[in-house]
C-alpha cells in the first residue's frame, strides 16, 4: 500500500467514525449525548454520563469542523459544549465533575486531573475551529483548575481531589489503576492539553509548565533502560508499577515530538525526538504482534494481555507515521500500513458502525464490551484519522 492509499482509506473511515456518533448517539430526550452503547448498539437510557466522554466528543467535532466546515459538526461541537457548562461544571467550587447520572445531576462529584485536562484539550480545538476568542477566559480558567494540583515540593501533578478541592483518597481514574499520587497517564493528557492551549494562548507562564512536563516525561516518566514508560509513582516519584502499556507508549512517543514542537524550544526538540524515535524502536521490537497488530500490555516477565483494544492500534499508526517522518526509515512506515490494515479487517465494525472495543490476538471481536461508554469515545480512531490526513 502506497501512501496515498493509506491516506484515502483513513480519510473514508473517519466519515464513518463521524458519522456514527452524530446519528446514534445524541440523547434527544435528557440532552447531551448517551452514556451507554452495547456492541450491538442497544442504549442503556439509565448509562451514567463520563466527563471524558463528553470532552472528547467536543474535541472530535471541533476538529472536525476545522479540517471540513460543516455545520452538523460545528452543532455536535456546540451540543458537547453546552453540556459540559450546563451540566458537568461545578458552579460552586470549580472545575468539572467526573461523572454524571443521565438525568445531568453529579454521580460522581470528585475533580480527577486527566478530567480537567480534557476539558481544556476539548476547549482549545473548540477555539481554533471556531477563530473567535470567546473561550479564551474559560481556557485560562482552565489552566488555573490544573495547576491546583501541582505539586511544589516534588513536582509533577497529583490525580484526583474532591468536590471541594481536597486530595482524593481513592485517586484512581478507573478500576484497572492502581492508587497511587502520581501517574504517566495523567501527566501525559495534561501535556496534551497544555500543547492545544499554547497554540491558542502562547502565555508564558503556560509555556513554562509545558516545557516541565516534557522535561518530567524525560525525566521520570520514561524508563532510561528500557524506553517505555513507568506508569504509576508515588508523590516523590518512586516507581510503583513494572507493567508495560505498548499503547501508551507509542502514543507518547509522537505527542512528546508535538509538544516540543509547538513549544519551539529546538534544543528540547531535539532530545525529545531522540527519545521518541528509541520509544517507537521499544514498541516496534517488543510489542507488534505478527499480524500487525499492537499488543495491549506486558512486564518483565513477558506479554500479560495479548488483546487488541481498539485505542493502542490508532496510536500504532500515528506513532509509526511519526517515527517515519522524523527518520525516514521506510520499516516504521510499513509497521504503520500493517496496522492499519488490521485495523480495517479487524477492528472496524463493518456492520454496526465504529470500531470494536477490543479482539482478540486471532483478530476475534470481543462483543462484550460497549460500542460507547465514558472512555470508549471518538477520539483515539478519529484523531489518527486526522493526523494521517494531514500529515500525509
Amino acid at each position: 500500500m502506497e501512501t496515498k492509499q493509506l491516506k484515502q482509506e483513513m480519510s473514508a473511515e473517519l466519515s464513518n467514525i463521524l458519522q456514527f456518533w452524530l446519528t446514534k448517539t445524541v440523547d434527544n430526550e435528557r440532552g447531551g449525548f448517551y452514556g451507554f452503547l452495547s456492541d450491538d448498539l442497544t442504549i442503556d437510557h439509565e448509562g451514567p454520563k463520563g466527563l471524558v466522554l463528553n470532552a472528547r466528543i467536543l474535541w472530535t467535532f471541533s476538529r472536525a469542523y476545522r479540517m471540513q466546515p460543516k455545520p452538523e459538526y460545528l452543532s455536535m461541537a456546540n451540543r458537547a459544549l453546552q453540556e459540559l457548562e450546563g451540566r458537568f461544571r461545578d458552579m460552586e467550587y470549580g472545575g468539572y465533575y467526573w461523572v454524571l447520572n443521565p438525568d445531568g445531576t453529579p454521580l460522581q462529584d470528585r475533580k480527577q486531573i486527566y478530567g480537567q485536562a480534557f476539558v481544556m484539550y476539548a476547549v482549545s480545538e473548540f477555539m481554533m475551529a471556531t477563530g473567535g476568542e470567546e473561550t479564551l477566559p474559560l481556557i485560562r480558567e482552565l489552566f488555573e483548575i490544573v495547576e491546583r494540583s501541582f505539586d511544589a515540593e516534588y513536582n509533577g501533578y497529583f490525580e484526583a481531589y474532591t468536590r471541594d478541592w481536597k486530595l482524593e483518597e481513592d485517586l484512581r481514574l478507573s478500576i484497572h489503576d492502581q492508587n497511587d499520587k502520581k501517574s504517566m497517564n495523567t501527566h501525559l493528557h495534561i501535556m496534551e492539553a497544555y500543547t492545544n492551549a499554547y497554540r491558542v494562548w502562547p502565555n508564558a507562564d503556560l509555556g513554562a509548565k509545558l516545557k516541565n512536563l516534557i522535561i518530567i516525561t524525560l525525566e521520570k516518566i520514561i524508563d532510561p533502560s528500557t524506553h517505555h514508560f513507568i506508569l504509576f509513582f508515588d508523590e516523590k516519584w518512586t516507581a510503583k508499577s513494572d507493567k508495560i502499556s505498548y499503547g501508551h507508549d507509542i502514543e507518547g512517543s509522537w505527542l512528546l515530538v508535538e509538544a516540543a514542537e509547538v513549544l519551539g524550544d529546538e534544543e528540547l526538540l531535539a532530545q525529545v525526538k531522540r527519545e521518541a524515535i528509541r520509544m517507537a524502536d521499544a514498541v516496534y521490537e517488543e510489542g507488534i504482534d505478527e499480524d500487525g497488530a499492537i499488543l495491549n500490555e506486558a512486564d518483565p516477565t513477558g506479554l500479560i494481555d495479548t488483546d487488541k483494544d481498539w485505542w493502542p492500534q490508532a496510536e500504532t499508526v500515528v506513532g509509526f507515521v511519526n517515527a517515519w517522518q522524523l527518520t525516514g526509515l521506510q520499516s516504521y512506515l510499513d509497521a504503520a500500513i500493517r496496522t492499519w490494515v488490521f485495523i480495517r479487517e479487524h477492528v472496524v465494525d463493518k456492520e454496526n458502525g465504529e470500531w470494536f472495543w477490543k479482539v482478540d490476538r486471532t483478530g476475534t471481536p470481543l462483543r462484550e464490551h460497549p460500542k460507547v461508554n465514558q472512555w470508549k469515545c471518538p477520539y483515539h480512531n478519529s484523531r489518527a484519522c486526522f493526523e494521517i490526513i494531514e500529515r500525509l
